[in-house]
């Protein structure tokens, strides 16, 4: 089952990494972070967050992964066997994470068949809310199944199945070699494209002009140390199980750096394109970008349309390009996630690929089905809260405290610095991973609890309950269940 999981060169690992971080946050998510937190005053936490967070945390999860070669949760269970709960805890949150993740990923499928004939009509705004989604923000929506969402998200699973259960390198690392570098060529000719537009420059300039009183402001940096982590799926194991599947020559410094660079430059790329594309309705329409601009769903499945109806016959070429990208991007984020589970059962089962596969698949893909519904996107949101800003932050703190105390990631220097091209590691590093990140983790933790309990209501908690039982029930059953491999609880260590 080795030869499964191993990547067939360095750079499938670092396509692989920029497809885990290049997702729909980088597209949808990004563009109205910058532009709400201060438009160019927000690079400067940006650029703080990525000293003092990305990088040290990206390379400690780089290192302890390569050393441990296997599942994070097999790591976990070397380093401190009592907390194989936690072990579990992580992988089963980032499954759950995965399952939401495929309903925008067929809503975006759903809009690629649709641009090809705008089929959205003259009102996006109605026609996804109403017509689509039909929208409610209750649970009484569960009771109302919708077929045609039900569809696109099970195609999403079907690419899902069809790219994991082949050896790791001729399924996941083929797909990142082909559809990573076509998703940046497409965005770069999406934007220049956007760029041509009249108006582009009212959006631009709406998007870089500077609002210097709010760096004095601690949400910005919240927004900022937030957009970090999620952009880059830190703490999410996809980073610590990717580098596991490396061969002993590789230079993890450098291609951790790699993967942050990709990363800002595709997603600040992306927002010129959105706010060029902002900039030319506002001349069209007469309507300030600042009442224009929207996060999240609305700018992708109801500024856009309304966008390419605007455009009239370029809009048919425009638009499938740009829903196309969106669903690179989620399908690649959407893989790497899916991982992080599948390698632990494999793991601890003694399952292959296939298998593994196949059983996640289908439990994922009939768990989906509550997002087919009317209250699909209310549901989404509060998970979506939840395990980005409870759940992966939590994770984060221990993991930071198991790698870097625990393991003694000092042992990781000497190593990494004899491969490293870039710079070299030592004191700097050590304190951050040690000192500095778990107490960022601490405040960015308790602002994401803010965040859960300004939700309020009942319906809301008792999502959130269901979450957290789910959660323990499965952790406490993967952790119960007799390991069916007799390389479970035998680890090698690459680095000595």
């Amino acid at each position: 089952m080795a030869n499964e999981n191993k990547w067939g060169s360095n750079i499938a690992f670092v396509l692989a990494m920029i497809g885990s971080a290049v997702g729909l946050g980088n597209i949808w998510r990004y563009p109205y972070v910058l532009y709400s937190n201060g438009g160019g005053t927000f690079y400067i936490p940006y650029l703080v967050a990525i000293i003092t967070l990305a990088i040290p945390l990206l390379i400690l999860e780089y290192g302890v992964g390569y050393n441990y070669q296997s599942s994070f949760t097999k790591a976990i269970i070397k380093l401190k066997p009592k907390l194989e709960i936690y072990g579990w805890l992580l992988p089963v949150g980032i499954f759950l994470m995965t399952i939401y993740y495929s309903t925008i990923i067929g809503w975006d499928g759903i809009y690629l068949f649709l641009s090809f004939f705008k089929g959205w009509g003259t009102d996006p705004n109605t026609y996804l809310n109403v017509n689509l989604l039909q929208a409610t923000n209750s649970l009484s929506g569960l009771s109302n199944f919708i077929p045609f969402i039900a569809v696109f998200m099970l195609i999403g699973w079907f690419f899902i199945w069809i790219i994991s259960r082949r050896n790791l390198d001729e399924g996941l690392g083929k797909v990142c070699k082909i559809f990573v570098p076509l998703l940046f060529v497409v965005m770069i000719v999406i934007v220049i494209f956007s760029l041509t537009l009249p108006g582009a420059y009212i959006g631009l300039a709406e998007l870089f002009n500077p609002n210097w009183s709010l760096l004095w402001n601690f949400n910005i940096w919240m927004a900022a140390f937030g957009q970090i982590f999620f952009s880059l799926s830190l703490g999410m194991g996809a980073g610590f199980t990717y580098a596991s599947y490396t061969e002993d020559n590789v230079d993890l410094v450098s291609s951790g750096l790699y993967v942050i660079i990709a990363n800002c430059a595709f997603e600040n790329f992306s927002a010129l394109g959105v706010f060029s594309i902002l900039g030319y309705m506002s001349l069209q329409s007469g309507i300030p970008v600042s009442e224009i601009v929207s996060q999240g769903t609305t700018l992708i499945f109801v500024a856009y349309p309304q966008v390419f109806n605007i455009l009239g016959t370029i809009g048919f070429i425009l638009g499938p390009m740009f829903f196309f990208t969106v669903y690179i991007a989620g399908i690649t984020s959407m893989l790497s996630s899916f991982e992080v589970l599948s390698i632990s059962i494999q793991n601890k089962f003694n399952l292959t690929r296939r298998k593994a596969t196949k059983i996640l698949c289908l439990i994922g893909a009939l768990a989906s089905m509550i997002y087919a519904t009317s209250a699909g996107g209310y549901i989404l949101g509060i998970v979506d809260v939840f395990i980005n800003n409870i759940l992966i932050i939590f994770s984060v703190f221990v993991e930071c405290i198991l790698f870097a105390w625990v393991f003694k990631a000092e042992k990781l220097i000497d190593f990494m610095n004899k491969r490293s091209k870039v710079f070299k590691l030592g004191k700097w590093w050590l304190w951050h991973v040690k000192y500095l990140i778990p107490f960022l983790l601490v405040i960015i933790w308790f602002g994401g609890l803010k965040e859960l309990l300004a939700l309020k209501t009942t319906e809301s908690m008792i999502v959130v309950t269901v979450l957290v039982a789910l959660l323990i029930i499965f952790s406490v059953i993967f952790t119960r269940l007799p390991a069916k491999s007799e390389e479970w609880f035998k680890t090698e260590e690459r680095i000595k």
